[in-house]
């Protein structure tokens, strides 16, 4: 973790400037939203609550600042089985809060960047398709085979685009696919009137964004609950 820097120079696709944490974090909640096709998220004091409504999340609660009083009385009062935070601290400071009901999850990084429309590599024996679904532009890149090598979707609401399920298959990595998708969406996304992208990477994704310009806006504690739900 210590090599991921709170700032970023560009060496390819987005240009430079991060986002304050509330801005980034807002636009992420809402993007993710629109990206999986649940409904809206609901603001609650301190964070934003997402009804996801799968067994494995049910909810998810993203807080875009440390605020101990607000985490501890949510996590008393609403932990349960499929209950997800995204808290925009590192571990150290949310964990202390946490019960043994709860998995901390690996490092995460919340990350922005001023979109620009520069051009992608060229990539030998793969080829780009892109389309649109309402404001979710997606690019996939098939191989020579047709088989899919790698992928991703960015939602755009306003300004703002969410790149999310960004990933490239084991085979093809070390290509330079990762760079091509976000090219490509980060143009996809300007087409949709987005002038800034917003992401939540793992440590190894975080570091290829911040080769391709984006800067680090927050560490990110992930945590989910296993216990059973609290009796009213």
């Amino acid at each position: 973790m210590n090599s991921l820097t709170s700032t970023s120079t560009s060496t390819g696709v987005p240009g430079t400037g991060a986002l304050d944490p509330s801005s980034a974090a807002r636009a992420w909640a809402f993007g993710w939203a629109i990206s999986r096709s649940t409904p809206a998220p609901v603001e609650r004091p301190g964070c934003f609550q997402i009804h996801v409504g799968k067994p494995d999340q049910v909810t998810r609660y993203v807080f875009p600042h440390f605020d101990a009083e607000v985490l501890r009385t949510l996590v008393a009062a609403e932990a349960g089985p499929g209950i997800w935070l995204k808290v925009c601290a590192p571990s150290q400071d949310v964990s202390p809060l946490l019960s043994s009901d709860w998995t901390v999850h690996d490092p995460e990084f919340l990350m922005s960047v001023e979109l620009t429309g520069s051009a992608g590599p060229v990539v030998a024996g793969y080829r780009v398709e892109t389309g649109r679904a309402g404001a979710v532009a997606w690019v996939r890149i098939l191989d020579e085979s047709g088989a899919l090598a790698a992928s991703g979707q960015a939602a755009v609401d306003g300004r703002f685009a969410t790149f999310d399920q960004i990933a490239t298959s084991e085979a093809h990595r070390r290509k330079g696919l990762g760079r091509l998708v976000m090219t490509a969406l980060s143009r996809a996304a300007l087409d949709l009137g987005a002038t800034h992208g917003v992401l939540v990477a793992t440590e190894a994704g975080a570091a290829l964004y911040q080769a391709l310009g984006w800067a680090m806006v927050s560490p990110v504690t992930a945590a989910s609950c296993s216990a059973a739900a609290p009796v009213a």
